[in-house]
């Protein structure tokens, strides 16, 4: 059985972090905290889902909004909020290392997992693993505009989850990406998908993916 609450962390002159947090009945100490895709709060079903298998397995989970997200309620990010963005997700890290006494992993699904690895890339060490959801390695039917700039700085182990049939990045052009990527990875096809993730016919199969694949064996 997983709980969960509403959670804002909100100290002064700081980026505030808000969300919902699942507690554990019993906690192995470590956290995991997961952010949306740019048309999405943390109540997607992906994210909602994810938490609570990943609760039910003993994390602490935080699924929050990004800070974009807090200032307006629908619609794409603004241009120019990546940098704020990355700083909501900072101030997350730091909120769930005053309250967990174990490892942080960061995860995110589409624009959220690559303000997730752009973080890493730039604070290596920062958290103990990454989980990306749906990577958008380029927009749909633009496969030259690649969005893989800062992967040959990515120190941090990665494990990417990501659809055969999503439009921002093939399997093969994500295999081709990722060798760029000095860290240890693992990249898991998800048959089927597209790059929401989620469909009917999986919602209980994704669920079981484990960050302490080979991507993360060594820290997890």
């Amino acid at each position: 059985m997983t709980n969960f609450r509403e959670f804002l962390d909100a100290p002064p002159n700081e980026v505030p972090v808000r969300g919902f947090l699942h507690q554990p009945t019993s906690a192995n100490g470590d956290c995991l905290i997961l952010t949306h895709g740019a048309g999405a709060n943390c109540d997607s079903p992906l994210l909602v889902a994810l938490a609570g298998a990943f609760c039910a397995s003993g994390l602490t989970v935080l699924r929050c909004d990004l800070p974009f997200r807090q200032l307006r309620p629908h619609g794409p990010p603004q241009r120019g909020s990546a940098e704020r963005d990355q700083q909501g997700l900072n101030a997350a890290i730091a909120s769930m290392r005053r309250q967990t006494p174990g490892r942080v992993f960061l995860g995110g699904h589409s624009y959220g997992g690559r303000q997730a690895s752009m973080l890493g890339a730039a604070e290596p060490g920062l958290v103990d693993c990454l989980l990306l959801l749906s990577y958008p390695l380029h927009p749909p039917q633009r496969p030259g505009e690649l969005r893989a700039g800062h992967f040959p700085r990515l120190q941090t182990p990665a494990m990417f989850v990501h659809g055969t049939r999503d439009g921002f990045g093939s399997i093969d052009e994500m295999i081709a990406a990722l060798k760029h990527i000095p860290a240890r990875t693992e990249l898991l096809p998800i048959t089927g998908a597209g790059h929401e993730l989620i469909m009917k016919r999986n919602r209980d199969e994704l669920p079981k993916i484990q960050i302490g694949r080979a991507s993360c064996r060594e820290r997890v």
